[in-house]
């Protein structure tokens, strides 16, 4: 164990720092970094060079070469540049490569050397040039920071919602300041700017002049700032040598160290992890390089070649052109372990598992002290988590090893976190591999999430490894496996050297009807590409047509989305769009070929567009259509009589013409209906207009204009058994008995006589009913009888006809005791008719 901490490095006694080697770095550099604008993404990202040919007197005749590589050095892309001078360049959280011109315009390309867009920091920044720019990361995204040539500051929070910003004035400020950079404090960010002896923070609205807490006398310039990976610390360093640390607020003093140089350096980024026992910052001169700390001695490493740092989340990555490296302090669990001497119950454990497989003795006494210290959970836990802070396979195996050896002796132990750290090193181990490049940290895996690392993978086009993680892991297919193949599909049909037919082919053969995959997008994108025939082709594989529709209208394939909006059963969108596109003759011919097409559109029309609907069936010389058309308009539109009884009369024309002598009869009759109830309305008064001829009639009975009614009835021939009922109704309702019995003596009724019975009980008038019945005929004699209660005379009835079905009726009535006797004569009467 003391040979594994040979690289450990204290800082003074609370903690260790420890370099090792992630790659071996193979790449073939035609410059030396710092002839080059450099940058490198963090959580294992990749990294960007290009040549700074713009900050020499003379600019150099030949091009530079913008090359992205992989941070094990393999290259990414390679492109010529040939736009302007670049001032900066940064890696957005999407891994996308920010481009800062001297113009204000900032170029963004793809982790491949793809350009994806550009935009502009605004006519003030294109006006005064670019002096120096930040690319910086806030919660809402990255962000752009700019230094003018008038030494004003423009900023950008979220480069993919561009909202610039100028930043206040600074008093007096005459030149650039010496160093500055960007803070985010309460979610907003802040320009930090050193000029001379002076801090200024710039916020949206102010500049003050600030302070650090504790600050040590006799600086007279500030030559280099560090904020934290998280923002909430600051490292100043001085002209003095002193290095003062901090808050990012600057209202709290963490440290202050004397490094005795005063030679600005290249570099200084916070070297901390979460919840770090010592909190440090690594400073970077031509060939050395220092860590310091709340301690007085410091770190030191001597740097053979050019190097450049990149502050990560619990740590700091270090490049050159020969290897690259990572530096960070020793995490807890592992100091435990591998502490020289250390009787931590993770170091028992481990030891105890190396007897066990020595077949030694001692394995067993290790355990005894540990348990007999009830401290074996504890020491399993330990293994657990110092496995995941470790590069090497080998030790993170033997650490795991001893885990599952000291599990094997506790009863309960749960297995989830030995089984998922196990998942987590065999993922981390994969993507830290030197083809794939991406040197992940425990703790960056988990702040980073397995979501967002299947993205970079994707990104990077490893769409195997993506797929097997997911399939390893059991991922949930739509979130998983679904999502990557379907970026490998939007790849694919960029490929413009395999043909359609190849790539669509290709496409389905692999994505098949896998859930939560939308051919439909991937159409998309290859239309996008310029591949409009292959789009067509991918579409035909999306099982949902509704889905077709908006990109076959994009295309202007507008009477295949009309096919397809018919299958979906929703046509409107495309029937407007083709309304819109086409001249209305195109149109109308269009909808003709599709009958369900035309049949949807007017079910549209009947509710919005009505005028349209009535040259569609003048276009098809539907006149029974139209007729209907016509009625309906004149009760719809037309107030006034004259214009609703004028579209009738073209109703009816139509009718005609559509041989419909019966509708067209019948419309008019409703223009005649019409002119009489206005007629009435402007004679009697009262309400007329659109009432059904029935209700007319029965309005003038009621009204006591019975010869008024009997002539309509007259006019429209109206049957004497309707009219009978109508006015038999209608009287009844008024409740004058005197005026229906006129009206029953007045001639023999079509209707017979057991209707006034019927209308009479209902108005409850027994009186009245019982005078007609008495004339009713004799086969509704008993029925009368018994609707006015006179059950004995109903049963006298109903033995002289002998009819079965009026006894069953009349014995049905039969209920009150006082009806017995009539019960009993009907049942003699019964007996001698089965006797005969």
């Amino acid at each position: 164990m003391d040979c594994y901490t040979a690289n450990w490095n204290p800082l003074g006694d609370s903690a260790f720092y420890r370099k090792y080697e992630l790659y071996s770095m193979d790449w073939d550099l035609k410059e030396e970094l710092k002839d080059c604008l450099v940058a490198a993404a963090p959580y294992g990202g990749p990294i960007a060079l290009l040549r700074n040919c713009w900050r020499k007197e003379k600019a150099a005749s030949v091009r530079p070469v913008l090359e992205i590589y992989s941070a094990s050095g393999l290259p990414l892309a390679s492109l010529l540049w040939k736009s302007g001078p670049v001032v900066a360049l940064g890696w957005s959280a999407e891994e996308e490569l920010l481009c800062v011109q001297e113009d204000g315009a900032v170029l963004v390309y793809g982790l491949h050397g793809d350009f994806r867009r550009h935009f502009s920091m605004g006519n003030e920044v294109l006006q005064n040039r670019v002096l120096d720019a930040r690319i910086f990361h806030t919660e809402f995204g990255s962000g752009v920071a700019i230094l003018t040539g008038a030494y004003r500051f423009t900023l950008s929070a979220n480069v993919g919602d561009l909202k610039l910003r100028r930043m206040p004035e600074v008093p007096g400020l005459q030149s650039a300041p010496s160093c500055w950079t960007t803070l985010c404090h309460d979610r907003v960010p802040h320009i930090l700017l050193a000029v001379g002896p002076d801090l200024y923070l710039l916020d949206h609205a102010t500049c003050s002049a600030v302070t650090p807490a504790g600050l040590a006398p006799g600086v007279s310039s500030f030559l280099q700032m560090a904020v934290s990976f998280t923002y909430r610390y600051l490292a100043l360093f001085t002209d003095t040598g002193y290095i003062w640390m901090g808050t990012a607020s600057l209202k709290e003093k963490l440290c202050e160290f004397n490094c005795n140089i005063r030679a600005p350096p290249k570099q200084m980024v916070w070297c901390s992890r979460p919840r770090s026992k010592e909190r440090a910052v690594v400073v970077a001169w031509e060939r050395r390089l220092m860590v310091v700390g709340n301690a007085p001695e410091s770190i030191q490493f001597v740097l053979d070649e050019d190097s450049y740092l990149v502050p990560e989340l619990d740590g700091v990555r270090i490049f050159s052109r020969s290897t690259h490296e990572f530096l960070h302090e020793v995490p807890v669990a592992s100091e435990e372990i591998f502490k020289i001497a250390s009787m931590a119950p993770g170091a028992l454990l481990l030891e105890a598992q190396k007897e066990y497989e020595k077949e030694s003795q001692k394995a067993d006494e290790y355990l005894r002290e540990i348990q007999e210290l009830g401290q074996l959970i504890q020491a399993v836990q330990q293994c657990i988590e110092a496995a995941g802070h470790e590069h090497q396979p080998d030790m993170q195996k033997s650490l795991l090893r001893a885990a599952s050896f000291g599990k094997c002796f506790l009863d309960r132990f749960p297995p989830d976190s030995f089984v998922h750290m196990c998942q987590d090193l065999r993922v981390l181990n994969a993507i830290r591999d030197y083809h794939i490049g991406i040197p992940l940290t425990y703790t960056q895996y988990k702040q980073l999430t397995i979501q967002v690392l299947l993205d970079r993978l994707v990104l990077r086009r490893l769409y195997p490894l993506a797929i097997q993680i997911c399939e390893y892991l059991r991922l949930p297919e739509v979130q998983g496996v679904s999502r990557i193949l379907a970026h490998w599909a939007c790849y694919k049909v960029q490929q413009k050297d395999v043909s359609d037919e190849d790539v669509a082919r290709a496409i389905n053969q692999k994505l098949g009807d896998t859930p939560g995959v939308s051919y439909s997008d991937i159409a998309a994108r290859a239309y996008g590409c310029g591949r409009t025939e292959l789009a067509i082709k991918l579409l035909e594989y999306e099982p949902r047509s509704g889905e077709q529709v908006p990109l076959l209208l994009k295309m202007k394939r507008s009477k295949l989305a009309l096919s397809k909006a018919i299958e979906s059963g929703d046509t409107d969108l495309v029937l407007l769009h083709l309304k819109n596109e086409l001249n209305r003759g195109d149109f109308f011919m269009t909808l003709r070929n599709q009958p369900m097409a035309l049949s949807l559109y007017r079910q549209f029309c009947k509710h919005q567009e009505l005028d349209t609907l009535k040259d569609l069936y003048n276009q098809d010389d539907n006149h029974q259509e139209l007729g209907s058309f016509h009625i309906r308009a004149s009760y719809a539109a037309e107030e006034r009589i004259e214009g609703r009884v004028a579209a009738l009369q073209t109703a009816a024309d139509a009718f005609y013409k559509a041989k419909n002598e019966f509708a067209a009869k019948a419309t008019e009759d409703q223009m005649r209906l019409l002119r009489i109830q206005r007629r009435l309305e402007d004679e009697l008064g009262g309400r007329f207009l659109d009432l059904s001829l029935h209700d007319t009639v029965t309005t003038l009975i009621l009204g006591g204009h019975n010869k008024r009614a009997e002539q309509l009835a007259r006019d429209f021939r109206i049957p004497d058994k309707r009219l009978w009922w109508l006015k038999l109704a209608a009287l009844a309702d008024l409740e004058d008995w005197e005026e229906l019995e006129k009206f029953s003596k007045s001639k023999k009724s079509p209707i017979g006589y057991l209707p006034f019975v019927e209308i009479c009980m209902k108005q409850h008038n027994k009186h009245e009913a019982k005078k007609y019945a008495s004339r009713v005929g004799p086969e509704q004699k008993v029925k009368a009888l018994l609707l006015v209660g006179d059950v004995a005379q109903a049963a006298e009835v109903a033995i002289e006809h002998r009819n079965e079905t009026e006894l069953s009726l009349v014995l049905s009535h039969c209920t009150g005791a006082t009806d017995g006797a009539i019960a009993d004569k009907i049942q003699r009467a019964r007996a001698q008719a089965q006797k005969k």
